[in-house]
């Protein structure tokens, strides 16, 4: 999500130690846990009440993808409702879903306004690990999910899709029952369609380099006024950055570090950088923190080719991309970036991977990992975040 926000200072005898650095960059999803392990005697967690807790993340998760989905009532969203006694919602985190429940049925709403519409949903949770001591329990879960697309055209997607990650703490009364106490998302950006929480955001800060190019603004109105993209001139592959984004949406090309997980920052820039590197982006070797440089492979990676506001100002200065008035513009193999609270500093970033007949584009990153979701969707759930829109 913020793609390693960078604060480091390398100088110029730094690049050898960068180097050796990112070798041990990648960071487990989950966290490392002994699945199933539990160490109290008091109360006991045995298989079928971890089960237990399977199934109701399940139900969590579930209702939050049905309230997306254009008919769905009250009666679609209560899963949660036929979980009591021994493994329950706490009357806190009931209250937590029930406010979720209601973002997400106005973010339905607002999607309806801008022309798009899920028909369906699915969801499915798998428990990854569990931890206790003694009257708390911590569910390590990964949440997959689709919604599909309504009416949508012969050509354009037909679903889009995620895998996001989440730890559930459980708290036991002195009869032995648990409550669902809390969840917390443990990808780094909050950026699951059916997420609620407030994304991720990184710290304004400074530079010291002669200037660095700001990217303009772009408007969120719908319709856009034309702009098309020459998909065949500029000796750029298009299709195959798609090609790429579709291969390694949620399957992390090994060839380069995952800067996902605590600590690490996230990992949507060197994800688009890696497609737009497939598509006939060159390297521009240098200083890692010089960001007129844009290089990554699996040993070191240059600021611009991992960092947000980085990337940006190599794109920008180095005539490789431009600014684009209204994220409606965008076309395959384009860059959309967000900074999700209007501070200056961006985000996150992701990579263009398909634009349908209504000149509505689809957007596939990293952190937390998704496939073709349209922009009318971000737009809907972050209104009132910034939009930049790159013309590669």
């Amino acid at each position: 999500m913020k793609s390693r926000r960078l604060s480091r200072k390398r100088s110029r005898t730094a690049i050898i130690t960068a180097a050796a650095a990112s070798v041990v960059a990648g960071v487990a999803l989950v966290p490392n846990w002994s699945a199933g392990a539990a160490v109290t005697d008091d109360p006991t967690v045995d298989a079928a009440t971890k089960a237990t807790f399977q199934r109701l993340a399940d139900a969590v998760f579930t209702d939050r993808t049905q309230a997306l989905v254009k008919g769905a009532d009250q009666g679609d969203t209560r899963h949660t409702s036929g979980f009591s006694g021994s493994v329950r919602l706490s009357g806190g985190q009931n209250q937590e879903q029930k406010s979720a429940l209601d973002e997400l049925r106005s973010r339905r709403g607002r999607l309806a306004r801008l022309g798009e519409a899920y028909r369906a949903g699915s969801t499915k949770v798998t428990l990854d690990a569990t931890q206790v001591k003694g009257r708390h329990a911590k569910v390590a879960v990964t949440e997959t999910t689709s919604l599909t697309y309504d009416k949508a055209g012969a050509k354009s997607p037909k679903s889009t899709g995620f895998t996001a990650h989440h730890e559930l703490t459980f708290t036991a009364d002195r009869h032995g029952n648990w409550q669902l106490t809390g969840i917390q998302d443990t990808d780094q950006g909050y950026l699951a369609v059916n997420q609620v929480a407030k994304p991720e955001v990184a710290k304004v800060r400074t530079t010291a380099d002669d200037g660095p190019p700001s990217a303009a603004r772009s408007a969120t109105t719908w319709p856009a006024p034309a702009n098309r993209k020459n998909l065949t001139g500029t000796g750029y592959d298009y299709k195959a950055m798609v090609s790429y984004a579709a291969k390694y949406w949620n399957q992390y090309n090994p060839d380069y570090p995952d800067f996902n997980g605590a600590g690490a920052g996230g990992d949507c820039t060197n994800f688009v950088s890696q497609a737009l590197k497939a598509g006939g982006w060159k390297h521009v070797p240098g200083y890692t923190n010089d960001f007129h440089k844009w290089f990554g492979n699996s040993e070191i990676q240059s600021d611009s080719f991992i960092g947000v506001n980085e990337f940006s100002w190599f794109a920008l200065s180095s005539k490789r991309a431009t600014s684009l008035a209204n994220v409606y513009q965008l076309d395959i193999g384009d860059v959309l970036q967000m900074d999700f609270n209007r501070d200056g500093s961006k985000d996150h970033s992701m990579i263009v991977t398909y634009r349908d007949s209504r000149g509505v584009p689809y957007v596939s990153y990293h952190s937390t990992n998704t496939y073709n979701r349209s922009v009318a969707s971000l737009v809907a759930s972050y209104p009132t975040a910034a939009f930049y829109a790159y013309r590669t």
